[in-house]
């Protein structure tokens, strides 16, 4: 079993068409077939359904997909080992971040890629836990920057760094607010015409939660699975919005808006670095991990917070 054999087999096993795998391995469609046909004889089981076209894959096929991208991932880790040895960290770090993060990947890259600057980095923004998980598992990506909770906290395939606590604000237009407050209970966030993130995003649904413990269930006016668009409505002078506190350190508040923190309940979520569990993993994951241990961002956002909200 040669490893161009189980490259190919992904390629087909994701592309679901063999002219697009061929294409992708850059082969010839009949060169890629015999390689997987090699495959199926070697192993003695048939991998794929075959028609005129490529039809799925057979339960074998289907475990040994897992198989293949794990002992794939696993080779190149053991060469960027290698290399990483000789000249240093390099490549390209595949990074994903769901919504809430998005401010806090560069003040992580910006230690990662001071201590490695032969390296790359590829931001993956906007992921659902689930499709986080997904990629982690199949090694679509190095590195995460996720809610814990239920979704990924007791998964034994995903290690996790703690990075800090996020909380959440209430961003609205000056004159909305009474002058000199720093906080407001949610019943009286309630009362303010609201800009929210979609139902379907994580941060909204705990929102949601944190409003259903007064019995209230808000209805806001205009929705958004980006949290820069929450800014730029609160901006107008129309709505509040509710935003986690990572992104104020990057958004400059003018005099005509303002950020006050929300209490009964303080809604808290813990944000870590997720990696793969399984292996060694590669040496880009593991310098990730080792910037993400070095960061104090806790302390940061709190700081930031403070000033914020106590500015009149």
């Amino acid at each position: 079993m040669l490893f161009r054999q189980l490259e190919y087999f992904v390629a087909v096993a994701q592309e679901r068409h063999f002219a697009r795998a061929a294409e992708k391995c850059f082969v010839s469609q009949p060169a890629l077939s015999a390689a997987i046909a090699k495959l199926e004889k070697e192993l003695n089981v048939t991998l794929i359904n075959r028609g005129h076209s490529f039809e799925g894959l057979t339960p074998e096929g289907d475990r040994l997909v897992v198989w293949a991208k794990r002992i794939l991932a696993e080779h190149d880790a053991f060469k960027a080992e290698v290399h990483a040895v000789r000249s240093g960290i390099t490549g390209t770090l595949r990074l994903g971040a769901v919504p809430s993060a998005g401010t806090t990947v560069s003040l992580l890259l910006s230690a990662f890629c001071s201590a490695h600057p032969l390296a790359k980095v590829r931001i993956v923004s906007r992921l659902g836990a689930n499709e986080v998980h997904r990629r982690l598992r199949e090694f679509e990506l190095d590195a995460a920057i996720v809610h814990t909770g239920p979704d990924l906290g007791d998964d034994p395939d995903v290690n996790l760094t703690p990075l800090y606590e996020e909380r959440y604000v209430l961003l609205s237009p000056a004159e909305m607010l009474p002058a000199g407050i720093s906080t407001l209970t949610w019943p009286e966030a309630a009362q303010l015409p609201m800009a929210l993130l979609t139902a379907d995003m994580r941060s909204r649904r705990m929102i949601d939660e944190a409003f259903a413990r007064h019995g209230i269930t808000v209805d806001p006016q205009v929705e958004t699975d980006s949290v820069a668009s929450l800014f730029a409505q609160a901006a107008t002078g129309d709505w509040a919005c509710i935003v986690p506190h990572s992104w104020l350190w990057a958004s400059r508040l003018d005099a005509d808006i303002r950020a006050v923190g929300l209490v009964e309940p303080v809604l808290k979520a813990q944000i870590a670095l997720a990696t793969s569990a399984h292996g060694p993993g590669s040496p880009i994951a593991r310098a990730i991990t080792a910037s993400a241990r070095q960061l104090a961002l806790n302390e940061f956002f709190d700081t930031k917070l403070r000033t914020i909200t106590h500015r009149r």
